[in-house]
């Protein structure tokens, strides 16, 4: 089997899942959003994905990101870029312009040096704030009870925090 049509293949196995998956717990499907992650992969492989339909990605570093998804999302304008590693200070001025969505602020750091860039840019990605669930030293992420006065903080700042992200 060619990659084209095992790609075709693979994203249509997931949305029969997805669609079992949401009957059996009564939710309606359109409520899930499938994240392809990206990270690694040719950009070959993800036009394929876009070509199927297929709009939400995710990255998870900004220099690879900057590479490959400039032309990617000029052919393919509707796909929706997620950035979903840690995120250094130093690349936010590019995340900002890749990313349709950082799901990554989680520490005061980030969320200033966003703030600075909200001012003179004319549009922010949605974000998200990092939250560490399981308290685990090696992960990023604000820690769970810390993560209402942090996402108030983003707000102070001139953030609009539209969701979470667990990890």
């Amino acid at each position: 089997m060619s990659y084209k049509n095992q790609i075709a293949s693979n994203l249509s196995c997931l949305k029969k899942d997805v669609k079992k998956s949401c009957e059996d717990a009564s939710r309606k499907n359109s409520s899930v959003k499938i994240v392809a992650v990206s990270k690694t992969i040719e950009e070959k492989f993800i036009i394929e994905a876009a070509k199927e339909g297929h709009i939400y990605f995710g990255e998870n570093k900004v220099q690879e990101a900057k590479r490959k998804w400039p032309t990617i999302k000029m052919l393919y304008p509707k796909i929706k870029l997620h950035m979903l590693g840690a995120l250094q200070s130093n690349k936010v001025k590019d995340a900002i312009k890749i990313f349709d969505v950082i799901e990554t602020i989680d520490r005061e750091k980030i969320a200033i040096e966003i703030s600075k860039y909200k001012k003179i840019s004319e549009i922010l990605p949605e974000l998200y704030v990092q939250i560490n669930i399981g308290e685990e030293p090696q992960k990023n992420g604000c820690l769970p009870h810390k993560s209402i006065d942090f996402i108030k903080e983003c707000n102070l700042l001139g953030l609009n925090i539209t969701g979470v992200m667990g990890i």
